[in-house]
This record gives C-alpha cells, sequence and structure tokens, in this order.
C-alpha cells in the first residue's frame, strides 16, 4: 500500500471529493485509510449505566485506499507514487509529476 499513516491526501472519489486531510490510522489488509475529518457516518449508541450518553454519534469511517491520492508537497498536487532505489540502498516513495523524494 502506497499511502501510510501521517501523509496529506486528497479525496478523488464519492461524496467527500476534493477534500483533502491527513491519514490517521492505515488499514492494509483492508486497503483503507481513515483521514481527519472526512467521511462521517451517523451511529446510534443505546445508554450503558453512566458510561455512554443514549443518541446518534458521528464517526469517521475508513475509506477505500483507491478513493484518495497523495499530495505531493513540493507541488501540492494529488500525484501517483512510485519507487525507486537511492544510491545508499533505501528504497524511497517519489511523485511521478515533479519526481521529489516524498520519504
Amino acid at each position: 500500500m502506497k499511502i501510510k499513516k501521517n501523509d496529506n491526501v486528497m479525496v478523488i472519489a464519492g461524496k467527500d471529493r476534493g477534500k483533502k486531510g491527513k491519514v490517521r490510522f492505515a488499514y492494509p489488509k483492508k486497503e483503507r485509510v481513515l483521514i481527519e475529518g472526512i467521511n462521517f457516518i451517523k451511529k446510534h449508541s443505546r445508554a450503558r449505566q453512566q458510561v455512554r450518553q443514549a443518541g446518534i454519534i458521528d464517526l469517521e469511517a475508513p475509506v477505500h485506499i483507491s478513493k484518495v491520492m497523495l499530495l505531493c508537497e513540493k507541488c501540492n498536487h494529488p500525484t501517483r507514487i512510485g519507487y525507486r532505489f537511492l544510491e545508499d540502498g533505501r528504497k524511497v516513495r517519489f511523485c511521478r509529476s515533479c519526481g521529489e523524494v516524498i520519504d
């Protein structure tokens, strides 16, 4: 999975198209990411003996990885991600549009 925790991403499909946010959690096995302030759902909760308030709660739900693109820090555009090896042998991600190393 090419998008990791703390990456800035833009949603490219769905009800939140065009919104930007920071990745809080990444779920590689499910191919989903949880983004701050994106994809709110309403969950109905029942009261439990003075522990939790009953009512409707807004929660952030994970988004499929195919619906988001990484925002390049240099060119500030949503971009595809590539991998390359540096001369010291490290494998790093890079921006496909401007060529800048991301990691």
